[in-house]
């Protein structure tokens, strides 16, 4: 799964969530915006906020209602409860579960 921040309508920055079935890897991708604008497209979609150049915290509950509706795969909320719990036994959950922290890539490209 991968969380964008690209250039959408309008020129104006846009939090987005794509490959919602890949629940294998959980990445934020940043195309050509700065960080500023990535923190506010990410804080006005709910989705988390910026840390810095190299990591995010990502909305557990508002990242599930993004991409719950759009999945296709079956047993899809199986395998979301084991990348949460994955992510909770490597130390990239926080200890409500409410945050999750996340690399940040470059997706120029996108």
């Amino acid at each position: 799964m991968i969380v964008e921040v690209v250039t959408g309508a309008q020129e104006q920055p846009e939090a987005r969530v794509v490959d919602v079935d890949e629940l294998h890897r959980l990445h934020l991708a940043l195309g050509a915006v700065t960080d500023e604008e990535a923190t506010e497209a990410l804080e006005r979609s709910g989705l988390g906020r910026l840390q810095d150049a190299e990591t995010a915290f990502l909305d557990v509950a508002a990242l599930r209602a993004a991409a719950e509706p759009h999945a296709s795969a079956p047993g899809w909320a199986g395998r979301w409860d084991e990348m949460i719990a994955g992510a909770r036994a490597r130390g990239w959950l926080s200890a409500d579960g409410a945050t999750l922290q996340v690399h940040v890539e470059s997706a120029a490209s996108a």
